[in-house]
């Protein structure tokens, strides 16, 4: 079963200002990696086709591939480096209430992907909130 985790993005408001956050940290660091504090106990599950859902103020935009889990250092010192792709897919909007940390994100409960459309030509941000929580989109 494909599993998937969900965190937010704090301090960056928008897919370009991620993607653009990345191409500095390019240099330094030439593989994406996400760091939290706890190594997920199901990784196995999450590195066998599970992706990063990305929460941007309230709601989910964008995902990337997971690729590998792994914990760094010792004891008290010990962290997680999840490993992802450098390929952001954006997602259908989906509202999401503000959380620490990471969750779990059951494969059924995934947004659909947004491949070939435009990011030009996608509905604005606030709208599709909207339509969400209406129940029309």
């Amino acid at each position: 079963m494909v599993l998937h985790l969900i965190k937010l993005v704090v301090g960056l408001d928008t897919i370009e200002e991620l993607e653009a956050w990345r191409k500095q940290a390019e240099s330094r660091e030439p593989v994406w990696k996400v760091r939290t504090r706890q190594t997920p106990k199901r990784a196995d599950e999450l590195v066998d086709g599970g992706s990063i859902y990305r929460v941007f103020k309230g709601a989910i935009l964008c995902r990337q591939t997971i690729l590998a889990v792994d914990t760094v250092g010792e004891g008290r010192e010990s962290r997680c480096e999840i490993t992802v792709s450098e390929d952001v897919v954006r997602v259908a909007p989906v509202a999401r209430r503000p959380f620490q940390g990471w969750r779990y994100f059951e494969h059924k409960d995934a947004p659909p992907d947004l491949t070939g459309i435009d990011p030009e030509l996608a509905v604005p941000l606030d709208l599709a909130r909207q339509l969400r929580e209406l129940g029309a989109w």
